[in-house]
């Protein structure tokens, strides 16, 4: 959805005397290439790396996610985790967003490009609602507009600016004077509970529970219940074992699953018909009975295959997948 490209441009925009850290997320499949961080490197002219888990960041670099691990802080470090899944991504950069508003306040400056559904709008929200700056791309510029469109729904962005503009409104951000007042206990916050989560600890422990009441849906991840989040105004959910979802990102994944359940639904009984009919060649006294039965399952079986290929089904999955973008317009 333009990510890399849109990271590369910001990358080689960003000032050489950066009074900063720059952490970036890219949502990737386990098996992206790990070529990212040298071509970055090539382009811009602060030096970048992967992240190592458990390093000192320090100011005036930049650190890049690597695959199926989320790119967290604690304290003055990295943290790579393996925790659960957040709208089906890891890494997510919502996650990223919570554990920085958590550790840095209002030291943090999130910023949001391009890219499908909603992702960044939870996460942006946290750090607002810590007192850090909002930045996101503008839209009009961005090869897909859902992401920038959502945090500007759902939160008081400071800064919506094309990415050409972005290293310099940086610059001048990171060297204003940040007041940190005293920072509140976030102990047991639905804050502190969600970046603990990320780390890979318990989500049952942590007290998953305590950010909101249980609902009727089921995580696409592990079927485990989840727990509608009340903690900020976008619509989120969370299953007992720590998966993440907003509400737009389970509905895409929802029917992709029950196409999947039919299959295997079909599977089945084309085995239940061969079955039956093996029983009806080889048992002459139960052969009537098999046969009736055959004659059921096959109907059922024709009916089923009849739905599946129904153009209904997959008009509306792709109508789920793109409700993000019909909402913002």
């Amino acid at each position: 959805m333009g990510g890399v490209d849109a990271i590369t441009r910001l990358v080689a925009g960003l000032p050489p005397d950066l009074a900063a850290t720059v952490l970036i997320v890219l949502h990737m499949a386990p098996t992206f290439p790990r070529v990212l961080a040298e071509r970055l490197a090539a382009v811009g002219p602060l030096p970048v790396r992967e992240a190592v888990d458990g390093e000192v960041f320090h100011s005036n670099r930049v650190y890049l996610c690597v695959p199926d691990r989320h790119l967290l802080i604690a304290g003055t470090r990295l943290r790579l985790s393996r925790g659960p899944k957040e709208n089906h991504s890891r890494p997510s950069v919502d996650a990223l967003f919570r554990s920085a508003a958590y550790h840095c306040g209002p030291r943090v400056i999130g910023v949001v490009l391009t890219g499908q559904l909603n992702d960044g709008t939870a996460g942006l929200w946290a750090i607002k609602d810590r007192g850090g700056l909002a930045m996101v791309q503008d839209p009009t510029e961005a090869a897909s507009r859902s992401m920038p469109e959502s945090a500007l729904r759902q939160v008081s962005v400071d800064y919506t600016l094309k990415l050409a503009d972005m290293g310099k409104a940086l610059r001048l951000l990171t060297r204003e004077e940040v007041v940190v007042a005293e920072d509140p206990d976030l102990r047991g916050s639905p804050l502190e509970i969600e970046t603990s989560i990320a780390l890979g600890e318990s989500a049952i422990d942590k007290g998953i529970r305590e950010l909101g009441d249980p609902t009727v849906f089921t995580c696409p991840d592990c079927h485990g219940v989840m727990f509608g989040i009340r903690e900020s105004p976008v619509p989120r959910f969370r299953c007992h074992t720590g998966h993440a979802y907003t509400r737009e990102a389970l509905a895409a994944h929802t029917l992709p699953e029950v196409e999947k359940t039919l299959w295997m639904a079909l599977a089945q009984l084309e085995e239940h018909e061969i079955l039956l009919r093996q029983l009806a060649e080889s048992d002459a006294h139960a052969a009537e009975q098999a046969a009736e039965q055959v004659t059921r399952t096959r109907r059922l079986r024709l009916r089923l295959r009849s739905l599946l290929r129904d153009p209904a089904l997959s008009d509306v999955e792709h109508a789920a997948a793109g409700a993000e973008h019909a909402a913002v317009g």
